[in-house]
């Protein structure tokens, strides 16, 4: 699905662009003609207009409305032909009726390519593939977030990847519908699918009296203009022609003499569905769907870009100073879907090398031990896809790992990237190394999964895995550095001291920011709790990350920090003075935000946790049914947030708070106080609560221990909460 997605969309992006543009161009104009028109429409009748511009124009031939409202006539004066647009109220000249030369120019383009019948069969070709690429990027998309249910779930990943998924999510409808009423059309271009029109019944004779004057005439006085379509006056002088009226309900010839009609017929449904494909297409008639479809067609080259950097970002890479496959002892394989498997793949090959060893980096997919003559040992790098597929950059390595007759006889090691929060976690690498052991393949040692890309995670699996063999490693992971801004200290908290374990609620002033910053969002242009603030300290390997207390509507930057024994970015928090200042930046963490709407929140955290939880009661300016259930260890020393809290309380952002201490009189977690008020929140859950837990790990399993028990007689598990979007979890 993936490669009949990915490689028609890159080869046609240029072309489907230039189809796209000029018709989004094309659906454009209907909205502006109907806003020039609009002020000008009435609710004249049809024999009112036609009286008017024959008064102007005596050799009148022809009255049109468009769909857009815009009326136009044609006639003859002294044997020369001339047109108009009409002021219906005043049967006045507004302007030349002269086709617009760039709309016709780009109505060539759209249509043809300028190149006759054979730019026609072109362009459609072009709208089977745009058809082929909208069908199959929704199903990759509803892949990608775990089913169609998800649809309108939070993106995540890397930044060209969220951007061409978003904008697929909102232009996939208007894409094949254009698509697909562009084939209609162009097959009854061709002749492929004729819609004969309605029979016209038998005409009564006649009158052959002298013409009435329109404004007479009681079929035209009974037509609305806004029904009209076209009028058509009859020859002069000659008694035996007839109108010909066309409106939106059907078409008749009207006698010239009586002005009543001879002939009437309605379209049948083949007309009306032809009529309804032209206005779906065009958004002629229709002003918002003329601009829906607009926006639409200029996603396409949008999307070209985005897939194109999708695409470069996860291709394999040489890495250098890798060995040739022939001739390594290590051969590392990378499955990844966003490319950032392989800056750890690099980071590993560093420090293998740096232990002696020769090293060969490879995608997963297409792999052959027979290329790795001289290979001791594979070790499998892997993401997963959506909720436990294989990523792009590992296609086939599972089925060949089923079909093969045996495995390699050299050991395997496999490590999994993923994020906890989610049901999937790791799911296709977990999936990979049960696969192995079935078959027989020796493992190292047992798989590793590495938690939203934390360097710490994999120094530590680094190392375990250089003990397995004997080495000495320890390989670090930097990430590519983040553009910071400095932060300036300007109000503090300080707790903890008399428990010797320091910490701080630190308050820091919003950075100055450009005004393209402010549009595009980018820096500290938009933020709120929940999201990562990440901090920069000289001797550091990694950023360290602390979680937002604040948003951007705060007008300040907010973070809880506790001191950890030779922690260099807490220590240097801590040690910060007001003034003081530091390099930061802010990392969007879209899944642990509160979201809308008036679902109530359990909000569960321990220690320093407390800040984003705090933040995210500090915005509840709508009064939502927050409830919060709080450990710490003793009031006297780190009760974060005290008074804010009972003020919370008390003006409704915080409706219920239960506190744990583990070092009172009565010693509790916060999962002991969870299952002791397990009614309370077994009743915000059947109200679909939504649960947000930070903390540390060891917090974190026994509130998920806790909220197991709790579930299971409502007939729900921690885990189907997770998949649903209601149980999240920001946990270190």
């Amino acid at each position: 699905m993936r490669r009949l997605h990915r490689w028609p969309g890159l080869i046609a992006a240029l072309f489907l662009s230039l189809v796209a543009l000029s018709g989004a161009a094309l659906s454009v104009y209907p909205a502006l003609e109907a806003s020039v028109t609009a002020a000008t429409s009435t609710d004249l009748s049809v024999a009112t207009l036609a009286e008017r511009v024959q008064t102007r124009h005596p050799g009148i031939e022809q009255i049109r409305r468009a769909p857009s409202g815009r009326i136009t006539a044609w006639w003859f004066e002294n044997g020369l032909p001339g047109s108009a647009i009409i002021d219906p109220a005043s049967g006045a000249d507004l302007a030349p009726a002269d086709p617009d030369t760039a709309q016709r120019w780009l109505t060539n383009l759209h249509r043809s390519l300028f190149l006759g019948d054979g730019g026609r069969l072109a362009v459609a070709a072009g709208a089977v593939l745009i058809l082929g690429l909208a069908l199959s990027g929704a199903a990759l998309v509803a892949r990608r977030l775990g089913g169609w249910r998800r649809w309108f779930a939070p993106l995540r990943g890397p930044l060209a990847g969220r951007l061409h998924s978003q904008i697929a999510r909102g232009a996939v409808l208007g894409l094949a519908l254009s698509a697909l009423t562009a084939l209609v059309m162009a097959a009854q271009t061709f002749e492929l699918l004729v819609i004969e029109p309605a029979a016209m019944p038998a005409s009564q004779p006649v009158s052959g009296l002298d013409a009435m004057p329109p404004g007479r005439m009681p079929a035209l006085l009974a037509t609305p203009v806004s029904d009209l379509r076209e009028l058509t006056f009859p020859y002069p002088d000659d008694a035996a022609d007839v109108f010909t009226l066309t409106t939106i309900h059907g078409h008749g010839t009207i006698d010239q003499g009586t002005g009543e009609p001879l002939t009437w017929t309605t379209p049948g449904l083949a007309e009306r569905a032809s009529e309804l494909i032209h206005l779906l297409h065009t958004g002629q008639g229709a002003a918002l769907l003329g601009l829906i479809l607009g926006l639409g067609a200029l996603a396409v080259p949008v999307l070209g870009v985005s897939g194109a950097l999708v695409w470069w970002a996860g291709r394999p890479r040489r890495l250098r100073g890798a060995a040739p496959a022939a001739r390594a002892s290590t051969v590392i394989l990378v499955g990844s879907e966003g490319g950032s498997t392989w800056g750890f793949a690099a980071s590993l090959q560093r420090a293998l090398m740096q232990a002696g060893e020769s090293v060969h980096v490879a995608p997963m997919a297409g792999f052959d031990p027979r290329r790795h003559a001289k290979a001791r040992r594979f070790i499998v790098m892997a993401a997963t896809y959506g909720e436990g597929e294989a990523p792009s950059g590992a296609r086939g390595f599972a089925e060949w790992l089923e079909r093969v007759p045996a495995p390699p006889d050299v050991p395997l090691a496999i490590l999994g990237f993923g994020d906890r929060s989610f049901a999937g976690y790791c799911a296709y690498a977990l999936s990979l190394a049960a696969l192995a052991q079935r078959r027989g393949w020796d493992q190292i040692l047992p798989p590793g999964t590495i938690d939203r890309q934390s360097p710490q995670e994999f120094a530590v699996w680094g190392r375990a895995l250089g003990q397995a063999l004997g080495l000495v490693l320890d390989p670090v992971h930097v990430p590519t550095a983040p553009r910071t801004q400095r932060l300036t200290l300007i109000a503090r908290q300080d707790y903890g001291a008399e428990v010797q374990a320091p910490a701080a609620i630190l308050r820091f002033a919003l950075p100055p920011l450009t005004v393209w910053q402010r549009l595009a969002g980018q820096g500290f242009a938009r933020f709120q709790p929940g999201d990562l603030l990440g901090i920069v300290v000289q001797g550091g390997a990694v950023p360290r990350l602390y979680s937002l207390a604040s948003g951007v509507r705060d007008g300040f930057v907010e973070i809880v920090v506790r001191k950890h024994p030779g922690g260099l970015a807490s220590g240097a928090l801590l040690a910060l003075a007001l003034g003081d200042s530091l390099p930061a930046f802010v990392r969007r963490n879209p899944r642990f935000h509160a979201g809308r709407g008036r679902r109530p929140l359990i909000l569960i955290g321990a220690g320093t946790g407390i800040g984003p939880l705090a933040g995210i009661i500090r915005a509840n300016a709508r009064r939502r049914p927050v409830q919060l259930y709080f450990g710490l260890r003793h009031k006297s020393s780190d009760f974060f947030y005290h008074e804010a809290l009972e003020g919370w309380q008390q003006d409704g952002r915080l409706t219920r708070l239960v506190t744990a201490c583990s070092r009172g009189e009565t010693p509790r977690h916060v999962q002991d106080a969870l299952r002791v008020e397990g009614r309370a929140v077994a009743t915000a859950i059947q109200q679909g609560a939504r649960i947000m837990v930070c903390g540390g790990r060891e917090m974190a399993r026994g509130v998920h221990e806790a909220l197991a028990e709790i579930l299971a007689p409502l007939g729900l598990t921690p885990a189907r909460l997770k998949s649903e979007g209601r149980y999240v979890e920001d946990v270190y």
